[in-house]
């Protein structure tokens, strides 16, 4: 069996109040074609389907019509569960109606498992699902006490030993932190001092784990406990990261083999960094000079409006950083020991930056008359009535 592996789509997210809804609709068809192309046989969303509990409407309308297009158009049967994002009760709204379409969706979790299956050349495979929960989610609908998410986890994977048949393949999705692996600032923290984290001990006895939460490729205890990573990036800290599906073939004794495919959005989120007046020039050659940046500018002269003169050569500056400034103790163009009185340093440092700023608004220097009145009334400032 053909299984594509994906997770994390956050459709309808904002970055830096940009919305990347067209972005995620042009990665999000790749995806279809992928399934098309590859003869995928079933595709898992392993959690975070939306960003946020209540999406906007055209995110709704995005899943909508992708769905359609695989369930629909491709007749391949689709599993997704809630993430931590997602509201469980509403992304689950219609579910059992859907089931007869080819769309399995888990929303909150159950006290019976009904786990998914499906079939190929060599019988069948189950799919068991597991949304996130939080301890106290899995103390109420089960009826146990636990504490950690590890020990919610733990009674989770030994049920659905005890309930699936014996023999019988078995792929589990879960959204969820494994211990060990490598967070990005995208993702949306679990629980407060390290009870998130769960061991990929629990899930060795499966033939492949799709697990969603982290948005960066990985696996975590053996290879066939993995994830396949947001199919996007959605922070400047997955700069690095490689955006993969995860092809996945199961075979006939349950062994797994593994194939990403990349995926490409429209504009990449990079950073780059130099002096301003570089940084603009650089831009005339740069055939990627819509993605999403973050700028680190290496001026340590007072700049006025920067933000707007880089718009002009870059349309997607998202994000602005003035490292040089910051080190010194000066942020933006100010001076924090302008704050300390009867000192002569601020004052000169105040002086040169001012006329740093008068020489880009008015295009000309300070003349000695001005710089004397300038001097004067940073006195008077530092100073008081001691002038």
């Amino acid at each position: 069996m053909r299984i594509l592996h994906t997770s994390d789509w956050h459709i309808g997210r904002q970055f830096h109040n940009i919305s990347l809804l067209d972005d995620q609709r042009l990665v999000l068809d790749q995806i279809v074609s992928i399934v098309k192309s590859e003869r995928v046989d079933v595709v898992l969303i392993a959690g975070d389907v939306y960003d946020r509990a209540i999406p906007p409407a055209k995110a709704v309308a995005l899943l909508d019509d992708v769905l359609y297009q695989l369930c629909g158009d491709l007749g391949v049967p689709v599993i997704m569960i809630a993430g931590n994002h997602d509201s469980a009760d509403r992304l689950a709204f219609g579910s059992r109606q859907l089931m007869e379409s080819g769309l399995h969706i888990v929303g909150p979790l159950s006290n019976q498992w009904q786990p998914v299956t499906l079939s190929d050349e060599w019988g069948e495979v189950a799919f068991y699902g597991i949304p996130y929960v939080d301890p106290v989610i899995v103390n109420s609908v089960c009826g146990i006490r636990c504490s950690t998410h590890d020990e919610a986890m733990a009674y989770l994977t030994k049920s659905i030993h005890e309930h699936n048949v014996e023999g019988r393949r078995t792929v589990v999705l879960s959204h969820c932190f494994i211990d060990g692996g490598s967070a990005c600032d995208s993702e949306r923290p679990l629980a407060i001092g390290g009870a998130d984290k769960v061991s990929p001990q629990h899930f060795e006895g499966f033939c492949y784990t799709a697990l969603g939460h982290l948005h960066g490729r990985q696996y975590k205890g053996s290879p066939h406990i993995r994830y396949s990573g947001s199919p996007m990036k959605y922070s400047f800290s997955e700069e690095s990261h490689k955006k993969v599906v995860t092809i996945v073939d199961l075979q006939q004794d349950g062994s797994v083999e593994f194939e990403d495919i990349p995926l490409y959005a429209p504009r990449n989120m990079r950073t780059i960094e130099g002096p301003m007046d570089a940084l603009i020039d650089a831009a005339i050659n740069d055939a990627h000079c819509d993605d999403y940046l973050l700028v680190k500018l290496t001026d340590t002269r007072a700049i006025l409006d920067p933000m707007g003169k880089l718009r002009k050569a870059y349309a997607n500056v998202l994000h602005l950083e003035r490292p040089t400034l910051a080190a010194s103790g000066r942020r933006y163009g100010v001076d924090r020991e302008l704050l300390l009185p009867n000192a002569e340093g601020p004052k000169r440092g105040a002086l040169s930056m001012f006329g740093d700023f008068y020489q880009q608004v008015c295009e000309e220097t300070l003349s000695t008359e001005q710089s004397t009145i300038v001097e004067a009334m940073l006195d008077e400032c530092l100073h008081g009535d001691d002038v």
